[in-house]
């Protein structure tokens, strides 16, 4: 089936992708699918209040999906004029800007961050920081883009500036908060933090190379950048849940805390109608069924906890 979505979607740019480099983009939306539902159906072998990672991941997969079917259609550019002629292009010729991809940025960012940090212990405010940052770094870049002057590269440097903070903070406190939880946590987040900052090292080359200088394609610049994103996204959520999948999750203590999670999934794996169950204290705690000020009070009881199921 011939691909037509430039015919459809005619290009708003003198500078634009062709039909190769959105057959590019169509393989990358299937790599995202696919891997999306793969995930979706693997966090289902896990109990309710323990699927966080997995549905973070479905998040980040999801998200870029949509942006990869929207670049592949050739939806979702502006025309933005060049500050640097190249590739026999004289400067000030307009080429497409993608803001898709920063929306999915947006969104997956964070999430990437937080399937990191999440299962380092790092505290909340360190966690809103990062975030916070993180959110710099995008929309300093989507505002640079737009800017067709040499000005784009102080929003550029901004953004750089919010990439070092966050590789400040996965190297130095989230690294020694996972140490505190136990070697095994460290060695994860070490190994999954390493990979995805080494990947994001990328981005800001390929922004230079592409919306700033004028350098690259949009046909190049498309395989620059789903390269990156299918080793950062599809790659990195499934490598980085394998890794979790040996750790003992309620450790985290991410559970919500309400007992009907964690009743209705032993209720569908047993078959058992709903009932009024008692359940020890030490068992529901370990079962990550309270909060962590819940499990610290839960140890000094020595009443059971009595977990009324709804029929």
């Amino acid at each position: 089936m011939a691909n037509d979505a430039i015919k459809v979607n005619q290009p708003n740019a003198v500078q634009h992708i062709t039909s190769r480099g959105s057959d590019w983009l169509w393989a990358v939306f299937a790599i995202m699918t696919f891997t999306d539902i793969v995930v979706f159906i693997w966090q289902f072998k896990l109990p309710r209040g323990q699927r966080v990672f997995h549905q973070l991941a479905m998040f980040i997969l999801t998200t870029a999906a949509i942006a990869y079917f929207s670049m592949a259609s050739n939806l979702g550019s502006t025309p933005v004029m060049t500050e640097f002629g190249h590739m026999g292009y004289a400067a000030g010729t307009s080429r497409q800007f993608w803001y898709v991809r920063y929306i999915d940025w947006v969104v997956t960012t964070p999430a990437l961050l937080l399937t990191l940090v999440l299962a380092s212990g790092l505290p909340l405010s360190d966690i809103i920081a990062l975030c916070y940052f993180d959110l710099v770094m995008i929309i300093t870049g989507l505002v640079g883009g737009l800017v067709p002057s040499t000005y784009k590269w102080g929003f550029y440097t901004f953004g750089c500036a919010a990439l070092f903070y966050i590789w400040w903070v996965l190297a130095g406190p989230a690294r020694t908060s996972a140490g505190v939880i136990g070697n095994d946590y460290k060695r994860t987040f070490t190994t999954s933090a390493i990979f995805l900052s080494f990947l994001w090292l990328l981005y800001p080359i390929a922004w230079g190379l592409a919306d700033g200088a004028n350098v690259i394609s949009p046909d190049s610049e498309m395989i620059f950048y789903g390269i990156l994103d299918v080793l950062a996204k599809p790659v990195y959520t499934i490598f980085h849940l394998a890794m979790l999948s040996k750790l003992d999750l309620t450790l985290l203590q991410l559970s919500s805390g309400k007992f009907t999670s964690s009743a209705t999934y032993d209720r569908e794996k047993t078959g058992n109608q709903g009932s009024i169950g008692t359940i020890p204290a030490q068992t529901a705690a370990k079962k990550g069924m309270f909060s962590r000020r819940s499990q610290q009070s839960a140890d000094a009881r020595t009443s059971d906890i009595t977990a009324v199921t709804a029929n």
